[in-house]
């Protein structure tokens, strides 16, 4: 055996003996890692799968909750929503808080729609963009079933420029005040809506009774906005900014345009 033979067969018995060593003193650990590795795989998937179990069982129940209330079975459905709201899962909780709410508007009972969506804007663990919707929510009821002072009280906040439910923030605002009779302060928060260019242009002609927020206003808004200032032309043609006359009263639409069409004088 020559001498570099030799050299090798001690060298790899050293490394044989340097890697046995090493196993013996590291190998439980390697072995450790390994199974932690595929167990926190594994628990990762498992939780995955339960995280969709639990929100697909929240979804399903509350559809089924809606289903109920749009069949008119209120009772059912407010139920349904109370126990989606104690077990529900991640977001329809509070999903099901708002739509009981509305629920309880849609069979006539105001008072506790707008208690409950108070107590949603209340409620600081829920993210603002909601509590804002559920102020809004509330203010657009007592609008027919409240005060101005209520309303204001609710949406004053939320008529800022920066703030996206402006519109109907100052909508609402605008109706309270017509309601209570100050026309001037009303055609001002309508003639706000109508001069923003990011307002909605298109849609139903009516803000729903039950309090649900439409976002398609602008057309009815040019409605209210001549029928305060006693403009007789369509809406959708006259442009003229109409003066209130300090007393509140309308004076008749003085657009020239349309000056032939209408000569009807003004309110007395």
């Amino acid at each position: 055996m020559s001498d570099d033979s030799f050299i090798r067969e001690v060298d790899d018995e050293l490394r044989q003996d340097r890697a046995k060593d090493l196993w013996q003193r590291y190998g439980i650990w390697v072995i450790a890692g390994a199974i932690a590795i595929v167990a926190g795989t594994a628990g990762v998937r498992g939780y995955q799968y339960w995280v969709e179990t639990q929100a697909n069982a929240s979804g399903d129940a509350f559809l089924q909750a809606m289903t109920l209330a749009n069949d008119g079975k209120s009772d059912e459905a407010l139920a349904a929503l109370s126990d989606l709201e104690k077990d529900g899962y991640g977001a329809y909780p509070v999903l099901a808080r708002m739509r009981a709410a509305t629920v309880q508007a849609e069979k006539g009972e105001f008072t506790a729609a707008i208690k409950d969506f108070d107590a949603v804007a209340a409620d600081s663990t829920i993210p603002r963009a909601i509590r804002d919707m559920a102020l809004l929510r509330a203010a657009l009821l007592l609008v027919d079933h409240g005060s101005r002072d209520e309303v204001s009280a609710r949406v004053e906040p939320l008529t800022s420029d920066a703030n996206p439910l402006r519109h109907s923030a100052r909508e609402a605002l605008g109706l309270a005040s017509w309601k209570a009779g100050n026309a001037s302060d009303a055609l001002k928060l309508f003639e706000q809506i109508s001069a923003d260019d990011s307002a909605p242009r298109n849609g139903p002609p009516a803000r729903r009774i039950d309090g649900r927020v439409d976002p398609q206003l602008r057309r009815r808004i040019a409605v209210n906005v001549d029928v305060l200032s006693g403009c007789y032309c369509r809406p959708s043609q006259c442009r003229q900014v109409h003066p209130v006359q300090q007393a509140g009263r309308p004076q008749a639409c003085t657009c020239r345009r349309h000056a032939r069409r209408h000569s009807r004088p003004a309110h007395s």
